[in-house]
């Protein structure tokens, strides 16, 4: 299974002047580096997470429907299913009706159940396409525990440069990073 990121969020969960306001930042020339660290935090706790923070979307790929006809979706929180998409042997892409699936967007992760006896085989490489729609909503939906990770992570960051170069949290950060962002992991299996 692969997932493919398709439309990256509109926003990023902390503003600019929240992290200037953390991190005790002041004036505008390093603007556009606080930007930077604050995707670059995003990005971290998302992938630490297994959790999409403001809304994107998603599209997993895989080579053929497991057994048993459920999938697991992530990155997690799945709002919706946007298009499932079977292609053929010979490569002809076919859109399954939504009626011949259900969601489980409760779950974390959430799931797809593919109704039994459809024969839904395929190409045998990359033959199911499932179109998500991951996050929380908006950057306000984003929980304030990974807000305030981010927030760490971007502050962290500024002030030891060397680290931000290569996506390093040590010492305390790390410790404390981690606890706001452990309730929040998904199990990966």
């Amino acid at each position: 299974m692969v997932a493919i990121l398709v439309t990256p969020p509109a926003a990023e969960p902390v503003t600019r002047e929240e992290a200037k306001l953390h991190a005790r930042i002041d004036g505008t020339e390093e603007d556009a580096r606080v930007d930077q660290l604050i995707v670059a935090a995003r990005a971290d706790v998302e992938n630490r997470t297994g959790r999409a923070l403001v809304t994107q979307g998603w599209r997993i790929v895989r080579d053929a429907v497991p057994r048993g006809g459920v999938i697991r979706l992530a990155p997690a929180p799945v709002q919706a299913v946007s298009a499932v998409t079977v292609y053929g042997e010979d490569g002809a892409p076919s859109v399954v009706p939504t009626s011949h699936y259900d969601v489980d967007v409760a779950s974390s992760p959430g799931r797809l159940v593919l109704m039994r006896g459809l024969g839904w085989q395929g190409r045998a490489v990359n033959g199911l396409e499932i179109d998500l729609v991951c996050g929380y909503g908006g950057p306000e939906a984003v929980p304030s525990p990974l807000r305030h990770a981010i927030l760490m992570l971007v502050a962290y960051w500024f002030e030891v440069r060397e680290a931000a170069e290569h996506g390093l949290v040590e010492g305390p950060v790390a410790g404390r990073t981690a606890a706001l962002l452990a309730p929040y992991r998904v199990a990966r299996l």
